[in-house]
Order: C-alpha cells, then structure tokens, then sequence
C-alpha cells in the first residue's frame, strides 16, 4: 500500500526549495499516485533553457518500489526515447532504495541529462548520432529543447523555419494551420 503521508511530505519539500532547485512535482489530480515533475535544463548542455515535464505514477509499494517515471516533454538524449519519453536510468530500476525520494530521482534525472550514458542507450539512433557524429547530436537536442521545452512565440517560430529556408508567409501559415506545433509544421513545409 502506498505510504500516502510520505508523498505528501515529498510533496512539500519539493515545494520548499523549489526556487532554488526549480524542480517541481505536483498532483495531476487529487489523487497522489499521478504526479507531474518539472526539471530545468542543465547550464552548459543542449537541454540549457528548456522546462522539462515528467509524468510519475506512484506504484502501490511505493517506497519500496521505484515511481515510474516518463518525460511528457520530447527530449533527444540516448537515455530517454525519442518515442515514447522512456527512461533508461538505474536508480528508477534496480538501483532504487526506499531511502531515495520523488525530488532525488528528478535530480538524478536532470545529472542523466548532463551525463548521457550512450552504451547502455534507450534510443539507439540516438545513441549512435551521439557516438558517432556528435555536433549534429548536439545540434538535433538544442532544436528539439528550443521547439518542445521552451514557450516560444509565434514569431521565434517563425524566425527558425524562415532560417530553414520556408518562406516567412509560408511558415507563418504552417504553424496557424498546425496549432502552434512547429514540429507538425515542419513537416507539412517539408511534405510540401
């Protein structure tokens, strides 16, 4: 049975020091077992400036069980699908102990950001772009924080695909007709 008490005091100290840490985790609901975590973006990495949400769902052994973790937010890394928002990270496995809490697992989330581990990879592709060619790996996370984990404006929007090479008007109308989403928009550009 979930110790209900004990996420709820996780609860409150994440909130305590969240300006400092600015990590976050608060309910989806007023059940406690669905939560939402906020991490920022390491300084120094391509994820630098990005918000990014996790999704955590607390098991019915929780503590004695790892809270299942996935990024709702897109994120190019090797240890995080670029699919699904998976997490490969031994401490949310294996390596979890009762004495670790919901804020010490997103702080091990946020190092895994800074420290990707790319042979022992969640994504693949990701992990052999990283390996082998990694300014393009660092160039894909940088575009991927800047479009899924930044609250850009219609004109940051636009601005990036004219740098593609669209059209201001072009790109202007892909993003209105693809609400907002410059990802979705991109594509439509590129399908023509």
């Amino acid at each position: 049975m979930i110790d209900i008490s004990r996420v709820q005091k996780e609860l409150q100290d994440c909130e305590k020091d969240r300006d400092s840490s600015g990590i976050r985790v608060c309910p989806k609901s007023d059940n406690l077992t669905r939560l939402t975590g906020t991490i920022p973006g390491p300084i120094g990495t391509p994820y630098e400036g990005g918000t990014f949400q996790i999704d955590i769902t607390i098991p019915e052994g929780y503590p004695f069980e790892p809270p299942k973790m996935q990024f709702s937010t897109k994120v190019w890394h090797p240890n995080i699908s670029s699919q699904s928002g998976a997490i490969c990270l031994d401490v949310l496995k294996d390596q979890w102990s009762p004495a670790l809490t919901l804020k010490t697992a997103l702080v091990s989330v946020q190092a895994l950001l800074s420290a990707p581990e790319p042979k022992d990879p969640q994504d693949a592709v990701v992990a052999e772009q990283y390996m082998k060619n990694y300014q393009v790996f660092v160039s894909t996370a940088r575009y991927w924080t800047q479009t899924f984990a930044k609250n850009s404006s219609l004109e940051d929007k636009v601005k990036r695909l004219v740098e593609m090479g669209f059209g201001d008007a072009q790109a202007r109308s892909a993003i209105e007709s693809s609400g907002g989403d410059e990802n979705v928009a991109l594509e439509k550009l590129c399908s023509g």
